[in-house]
């Protein structure tokens, strides 16, 4: 009984958020890894953005070198040839490993196995974001040509230009580098939302394709990019969006999962918390109970946060974990945008570069409709 007692008590303990591990833990992250990480290798942009976006939401980026960071992002982009015969591959690609020379600028290296990512597209322009970069370097327009290339006939897309797993996630995606670039040129929008409302499932979350398991995370990838296509409540319901509110809160208890019967996991209270808050209903939520579980998957050693308590801590969920924290508003961290999922004072950075373009735009066409009327007849 007494050790009943203890745990029960236990469990109520007010439990610290140890920040200053947190920064080393992604600082550590940015420098050198575990060897078990090898294998992602050629996904390292996305772990760089883990890191980068959870220095950002602990107010920490003052720790890095911003300039010698953009630099290597920017030598991951995959630049049209002179000839532009590989303009459909083009976008960002997750690392060096094929050993493309280092280069920040001028025409890309014709390379039969190069090419962007969709998903490292997605992290490369938000990290660069995060980093206070204005974009001039990206190269938009080849950027949307080689989205565009990836986008299947049932509205879906390809992670690269050979093929591979066509679903939801890289939906999101390509809805987040269009709304990044302010351009919806790279997307088919009616065919994606197709196939995103061909993936609501009977018990009204959301698989990774029509007929496939509701899962947290592919809700969230549905729910955020009808968001940011600015088409929530065109494309669905408000009887449907009510029982996907309903869907989602019952996945909370004591943090959160990502199916019915599947064990609280660190990376949910993001997924699942982020998408309830697109969804305004987020505050129903046990906040107290959600802190708890993350704070219970800290390492108090070596900083970041793990799936589990007493497991490793790796940069998605430490990032992730930091995020659900965020959205419930621990003191200390920055407020995260929901659907981009980066900080807001990131989105606020987005939204300056994206007003810039329009009065660029704006200025340039009234000093050409200037030049056309004074031409002599």
């Amino acid at each position: 009984f007494d050790t009943l007692q203890t745990k029960e008590l236990s469990e109520f303990e007010p439990l610290d958020f140890l920040r200053d591990r947190h920064v080393r833990f992604f600082q550590r992250t940015l420098q050198v890894l575990p060897e078990r990480y090898a294998s992602l290798e050629t996904t390292r942009l996305t772990i760089i953005f883990f890191a980068l976006s959870g220095l950002d939401v602990l107010d920490a980026l003052d720790v890095i070198d911003r300039n010698t960071m953009i630099e290597w992002i920017y030598s991951l982009q995959v630049l049209p040839t002179d000839d532009q015969s590989n303009i459909s591959r083009c976008g960002f690609r997750g690392s060096s490993h094929i050993g493309i020379p280092y280069s920040t600028k001028g025409p890309g290296v014709l390379h039969p196995y190069d090419s962007g990512h969709v998903a490292m597209t997605y992290t490369g322009l938000c990290s660069l974001l995060i980093l206070g970069d204005n974009l001039s370097r990206v190269n938009k327009q080849a950027c949307l040509a080689g989205l565009r290339a990836l986008q299947l006939e049932d509205g879906s897309f390809y992670a690269v230009p050979e093929g591979s797993e066509n679903d939801i996630r890289f939906i999101y995606c390509a809805a987040s580098i269009c709304y990044m670039l302010d351009d919806w040129s790279g997307m088919d929008i009616q065919k994606a939302i197709e196939y995103i409302r061909g993936s609501l499932s009977y018990d009204n979350g959301f698989g990774q394709g029509a007929g496939r398991e509701s899962h947290g995370g592919w809700t969230y990838c549905a729910i955020a990019s009808l968001c940011l296509m600015g088409r929530l409540e065109e494309a669905l319901s408000r009887r449907e969006l009510d029982r996907i509110r309903r869907w989602c809160i019952m996945r909370q208890q004591s943090g959160f999962h990502g199916r019915p019967n599947k064990p609280v996991d660190t990376c949910y209270s993001f997924w699942v918390g982020a998408t309830l808050e697109l969804l305004d209903v987020f505050q129903y939520t046990n906040f107290d109970k959600n802190r708890s579980f993350i704070l219970s998957t800290q390492d108090r050693l070596v900083g970041g946060f793990a799936k589990w308590p007493d497991s490793h801590p790796d940069p998605l969920h430490a990032y992730l974990g930091l995020c659900g924290l965020s959205l419930i508003g621990e003191p200390s961290l920055r407020k995260v945008h929901p659907a981009l999922n980066i900080t807001q004072r990131a989105f606020q950075h987005l939204q300056q570069l994206q007003q810039a373009w329009k009065d660029s735009t704006a200025q340039y066409s009234t000093h050409t409709h200037i030049i056309f009327v004074s031409l002599p007849s």
